[in-house]
């Protein structure tokens, strides 16, 4: 019998790879709210829990899972959705210690010396003030944002102010619809004082950046890829997300066996997840930066290039009550990558590459998926896909038989691809 699958906020380039699951023809997907309507920042959890719920209740057939990849409001709406129709998936709290930074972190401190040092900020203070034990440079971040959202690298008193200013201004943006989730959550005291409107400072810690990504089917958490983030030079901000990590083995285990423990310690199950760390790679020293309930949708092609199988395979199993199994080393592909091409300061869009010519340097090149982030008339300070640094204008996959092949591919497909943007 094939098997209604309901994913919220479906979009047309994850439809494609789910439709290329082993056994896809076992399930109909079905795409339970729009992309837009889930976007964070844009939505009101309220009306698209009603307007999911009002969809699903007009359903003709059974509903045998309901899941997403994206991040909140959709995180957040997946489990009580779940609990309503008696699906399978984490609950609501151990998604909510993830998602708020702050109680996230008071839980990652009892998970060995991993969690670098952190407090709330009051964003009313004048002047404002770094919480005790903290010396700049520092981290400061809403306690619920995403994509790097209103998160400032801070390094002095000018700095600290600047970026309160930034954050106070916008953090109801996101905070107002993360209030309606706690709502519906038993709070520890701390993190009720807090809310959703706090901030967060976090001491800046550095060292190569992974993610590692698993799932947990009953009690046994599962560690199936360590994907390294790199930045640009000088940056914080992704030039590509790229798998298999080159770290030595046993960093690889370090950081494999601290993810397994946070996930136990969250209380997550029946979920995947992705755990970002920095490593410092003389000292083998580990440091947590954030817990996401949640696969990363970014790393499915570099998962299906490389084992054969992208990590939806995960979701999708563990949605309808399965133990999924990943294959390993099983794909085309040696080394994958998904790079993001950027632009530093803010500009107008005035022509972006045609279909036309993006179909003839994939053909060309080979192994290569273009797909654009901005379009034309677009000002960049204004559109979704930014982080608080740079602009995003296209990300590009990448599969290839070495590291010096995949690094040549993506400089032949950058000088293929014609943007004309004016500087404002």
């Amino acid at each position: 019998m094939v098997a209604n699958v309901f994913v919220v906020g479906l979009d047309e380039n994850n439809a494609e790879l789910l439709h290329r699951l082993p056994g896809a023809e076992d399930y109909r997907f079905h795409a339970l709210l729009d992309v837009d309507e889930v976007r964070i920042g844009y939505t009101d959890f309220r009306h698209c829990l009603a307007r999911a719920r009002h969809l699903l209740d007009s359903f003709d057939g059974p509903i045998d899972a309901v899941t997403g990849y994206w991040d909140f409001p959709v995180t957040s709406l997946v489990p009580v959705l779940c609990e309503r129709y008696g699906l399978p998936s984490t609950s609501l709290e151990s998604i909510v210690k993830c998602e708020h930074k702050y109680w996230s972190r008071l839980e990652q401190a009892g998970v060995a010396d991993t969690c670098p040092r952190f407090g709330l900020v009051d964003l009313h203070a004048d002047p404002p003030r770094l919480p005790e034990g903290l010396d700049y440079p520092v981290w400061l971040k809403p306690v619920k944002s995403a994509s790097s959202k209103l998160a400032y690298r801070v390094r002095h008193d000018r700095e600290l102010a600047e970026a309160v200013t930034e954050i106070r201004a916008g953090i109801g943006t996101v905070g107002g619809p993360f209030d309606a989730v706690l709502e519906r959550v038993s709070l520890p005291p701390e993190v009720a004082r807090a809310g959703a409107r706090a901030c967060l400072a976090e001491e800046a810690v550095s060292g190569a950046q992974v993610t590692v990504e698993g799932y947990r089917h009953h009690h046994e958490p599962h560690v199936y890829g360590v994907v390294d983030s790199v930045c640009y030079p000088g940056t914080s901000s992704f030039l590509r997300y790229q798998y298999p990590s080159t770290l030595p083995e046993e960093a690889v285990r370090r950081v494999s066996e601290v993810a397994k423990a946070l996930v136990v310690r969250l209380g997550l199950r029946s979920t995947t997840f992705d755990i970002e760390f920095f490593v410092d790679t003389a000292t083998n020293r580990v440091w947590v930066l954030e817990v996401n309930p949640r696969l990363s949708q970014s790393h499915a092609r570099l998962f299906e290039a490389v084992d054969g199988v992208s990590n939806l395979h995960c979701m999708v199993s563990l949605a309808l009550g399965r133990d999924p199994r990943m294959p390993y080393r099983e794909g085309p592909a040696a080394v994958a990558a998904k790079w993001f091409l950027r632009r530093f300061t803010d500009g107008i869009v005035r022509r972006v590459p045609s279909p036309t010519e993006i179909a003839a340097v994939e053909r060309d090149l080979g192994g290569v998926c273009v797909v654009l982030t901005t379009e034309k008339g677009a000002r960049l300070s204004e559109q979704y896909a930014r982080d608080s640094y740079s602009y995003e204008l296209a990300d590009i996959h990448v599969l290839a038989n070495s590291e010096r092949e995949l690094h040549d591919k993506y400089e032949r497909c950058v000088s293929a691809l014609r943007f004309e943007i004016d500087d404002v």
